[in-house]
């Protein structure tokens, strides 16, 4: 990523990056990226979101408290809830196709079941990135659909904008598996819910998970044109 791109280049080249340079991100770059972001639509314009930017010492308390957590056994304890039961399996066949591109990128066979689990427990450290922006939102708002529409307008916006200044993250809800780790290191005030974290940083060029682009699905089985000629 080299000059500056236009917004068709941002938004299809963008991709989720799990390897990233051991290289800092200055404060004021992520100022930037986070103000940009900021202009996403709002419902109502309520703005609900908040961001806990963390890096160093407390990023790290973070990693090792959620990661020695899972081992534990401890449960899942995000404060944004997944649906309750089995996913449907169209949607749940997406999962499992993005896993196998990234296993097989990585060389990770099926029965291989050490780097299996040191993949995960990448996930649960947010794949080791330099800087962790913990989303979350207005605990006065808690069950509304105002949240989770702000929220992921934002974060989808704050994904691109750091990509348009060269930088790649990953939308990552392992690594707020372990809520109260979270809350405990970043400081994290009761009167906000934890939504999500995005893992930031230098994408590392020679990791090659980094290379691997999800397909989306076809117009023709995601659009329906009703009252248009044809």
């Amino acid at each position: 990523m080299s000059g500056k791109q236009t917004y068709d280049e941002v938004v299809t080249g963008r991709r989720s990056i799990r390897g990233f340079l051991d290289r800092s991100v200055p404060r004021e770059l992520i100022e930037e990226v986070i103000a940009l972001a900021t202009r996403a639509p709002s419902s109502f314009n309520n703005q609900c979101w908040n961001f806990t930017v963390v890096t160093g010492d407390p990023l790290d308390a973070i990693r090792q408290g959620n990661t020695e957590g899972i081992l534990a056994g401890n449960p899942d304890s995000r404060e944004f809830r997944r649906p309750e039961g089995d996913m449907p399996e169209h949607h749940r066949r997406r999962q499992i196709d993005v896993a196998k591109q990234l296993f097989g990128a990585m060389g990770i066979e099926r029965d291989d079941k050490e780097r299996r689990q040191d993949w995960t427990l990448r996930g649960f450290r947010q794949f080791d990135a330099p800087v962790s922006i913990v989303v979350t939102y207005d605990r006065a708002i808690l069950g509304s659909d105002i949240a989770p529409f702000d929220c992921g307008a934002v974060t989808n916006a704050l994904v691109n904008a750091a990509w348009s200044r060269g930088l790649g993250c990953v939308i990552n809800s392992q690594g707020i598996m372990q809520s109260p780790v979270v809350r405990e290191h970043a400081d994290i005030p009761q009167d906000q819910v934890i939504m999500i974290c995005v893992a930031m940083g230098w994408p590392d060029p020679d990791f090659a998970a980094n290379a691997v682009v999800t397909e989306r699905k076809s117009l023709e089985e995601t659009v329906r044109f009703v009252g248009f000629a044809d």
